[in-house]
């Protein structure tokens, strides 16, 4: 099901940033977790490969936390034209 545009998503769009902020720190806490077992078995690929990602997900919650922290009154810069919201279709009878 597609939802159609109404003209008011900057003040009523929704963003799931906290679930992606709370999957980003399970990544970061099983990545981590990985690294340090991977080190101390010996298996210097897996770890390099666990840090990695773990850098990845610390970079993708600083992204969020930064997106967050802008707030619901983000608005795009100057050169985002704004658009015209959609006219609504006329009920018969004149109303």
């Amino acid at each position: 099901m597609t939802m159609r545009r109404t003209g008011s998503e900057p003040s009523t769009a929704r963003s799931p940033l906290r679930f992606r902020l709370v999957l980003s720190g399970w990544g970061l806490l099983w990545a981590v977790g990985g690294t340090v077992a991977f080190v101390l078995l010996g298996q210097t690929g897996w770890a390099v490969a666990c840090g990695v990602l773990a850098l990845l997900a610390l970079v993708d919650m600083a992204v969020v936390v930064a997106r967050m922290r802008q707030g619901a009154q983000f608005q795009p810069g100057r050169d985002i034209p704004p658009y015209e919201p959609p006219e609504r279709p006329r009920r018969p009878g004149g109303r």
